[in-house]
């Protein structure tokens, strides 16, 4: 069996399993709030075009902008500070003491200063990627050995050099990692500042159908913001297979 079959065959029977527990839970609970599969479903099919996309869109846009702005600024910094010794002791201090900071602290300062709109939830899930692919960038460039650098050198490579044919690549899969868990990170913190501020996107979607005992409605929203997260780990475990083919090990 191929690769993707194999995968495809995976999640079609982790899905089919979810989707049993999950009726058993209703049954087992018999509520209104745990609605079962089927009428969830149901919901989420009927209310996606009408009005469950345009939330999703909104979303999708804040985690991605967020996703890829703190990758522009984290990963080359990084790099450089992994790589820099004066450079990384300048800088170490102060990234001890505000990587720790939970960043969902600063919500409401940011809906203060920048609104209820994109910006605040942008601004706040762009802090929460930038310092974990910050300090994993930096990480990962300080544990390349110093032989695979000073063999690189000895052909003549310079410093770009260096960074682009050993440090980029020793230190990308690491990275991707750590952009899988900060996603994940960034969807849970997309809801809690969709939820608190605004009118637009998953997070308020969910919020507004359990405030109006719609609960069917409420697992639509739970299961679109379920498929965006499911929907970008997917999409960065393709990028990293085909930007880090050397990692690839083949069953």
């Amino acid at each position: 069996m191929s690769g993707w079959r194999r995968k495809a065959a995976g999640y079609a029977g982790a899905t089919a399993a979810i989707l049993v527990l999950w009726q058993l839970g209703a049954l087992a609970i018999g509520s209104r709030a745990l609605p079962g599969p089927v009428p969830a479903l149901t919901a989420f099919a009927t209310a996606f075009w009408s009005d469950l996309a345009p939330h999703l869109a909104v979303s999708t846009w804040r985690v991605v902008a967020a996703t890829a702005l703190g990758a522009v600024l984290a990963v080359p910094l990084g790099l450089v500070l992994g790589r820099s010794p004066r450079a990384d002791a300048v800088a170490a201090p102060l990234i001890f003491l505000t990587y720790p900071i939970p960043k969902v602290v600063f919500l409401p300062v940011l809906l203060v200063l920048l609104g209820l709109g994109d910006a605040s939830k942008i601004v706040l899930i762009t802090l929460i990627v930038f310092f974990q692919l910050l300090v994993t960038a930096r990480d990962a460039a300080r544990a390349i050995p110093a032989g695979s650098v000073l063999s690189v050198r000895s052909l003549g490579a310079g410093r770009f050099d260096v960074f682009h044919h050993v440090v980029v690549p020793a230190a990308l899969p690491d990275i991707f990692t750590a952009l899988r868990i900060g996603t994940g990170t960034a969807v849970a913190v997309l809801f809690l500042a969709e939820s608190i501020g605004g009118t637009t996107g998953l997070g308020y979607y969910i919020v507004d159908a359990w405030g109006r005992l719609a609960y069917d409605a409420m697992f639509a929203g739970i299961l679109g913001m379920a498929l965006l997260g499911v929907a970008i780990y997917e999409l960065l475990e393709v990028a990293e297979s085909r930007l880090c083919r050397w990692t690839r090990v083949e069953r």
